[in-house]
C-alpha cells in the first residue's frame, strides 16, 4: 500500500471534523484509509474497488463502483466536507467537484502535467494537466489556499501540479 500523499496529508487537518470526505478515483484507498484513521466518514469512488476489499465492511466507508468517465456522475446533489484527487484527470468532472463541496470544505487535488512525459506515464498529453488548469478551474468557484507546479522528486520523479482550496465563507476560522 502506497503512502498517503505529501499533498492532501499537509491540508487533512482543515476538513472539517467528522465531515464525510470524497475519495474520487480512489484506487488501492490510501486516501480513504487516511481520512478514516483520521475519523472521517469516507465516500470512495472507483471504477474497479478492488484495492479496498480489506476496508470495504467498514460502516464509515461508503464504497462505490462507478466508471465516472463513460457514466453519469454517481453521486449528484451530494456535498462533502473534503474532496481529494490524487494522480486522475478528467475534465469535465472538475467543475462537479466545486459545486460538491459543503461551507467550509476543502479540496486537494494533485496530478501530472505537461512535462511529465520525460520521466513516464502518463505522457499522453489528454491525461496531463497544462499550465495552470488546476487554477482556472477552481478559482473562480473557491478560495485557493496553496498551488503548486512543477517536478517533484517523491514517490517518483513527475511533473505535478496541485491545489488546495476550500469552498465558502469560513477561510478566515480555517486560516486562523
Amino acid at each position: 500500500m502506497s503512502a498517503p500523499s505529501a499533498w492532501v496529508a499537509r491540508f487533512a487537518d482543515l476538513v472539517p471534523a467528522g465531515g464525510t470526505v470524497l475519495d474520487v478515483a480512489a484506487g488501492g484507498g490510501r486516501h480513504t484509509r487516511l481520512f478514516l484513521g483520521r475519523g472521517h466518514p469516507v465516500v470512495a469512488v472507483d471504477r474497479t474497488p478492488t484495492g479496498m476489499v480489506d476496508i470495504a465492511a467498514d460502516p464509515r466507508l461508503d464504497l462505490i463502483e462507478a466508471d465516472i468517465e463513460d457514466g453519469p456522475w454517481p453521486l449528484p446533489g451530494r456535498r462533502f466536507a473534503a474532496i481529494v484527487v490524487t494522480n486522475y484527470l478528467h475534465r469535465p468532472l472538475l467543475p462537479i467537484l466545486a459545486d460538491s463541496l459543503i461551507d467550509g470544505g476543502v479540496l486537494t487535488y494533485e496530478t501530472f502535467a505537461l512535462g511529465n512525459e520525460a520521466y513516464g506515464r502518463p505522457s499522453n498529453p489528454a491525461f496531463l494537466l497544462r499550465p495552470n488548469e488546476l487554477i482556472a478551474a477552481f478559482a473562480p468557484h473557491l478560495t485557493v489556499l496553496a498551488y503548486e507546479h512543477g517536478v517533484i522528486q517523491s514517490p517518483r520523479l513527475a511533473v505535478v501540479q496541485r491545489i488546495a482550496a476550500v469552498a465558502g465563507k469560513k477561510l478566515a476560522v480555517l486560516c486562523g
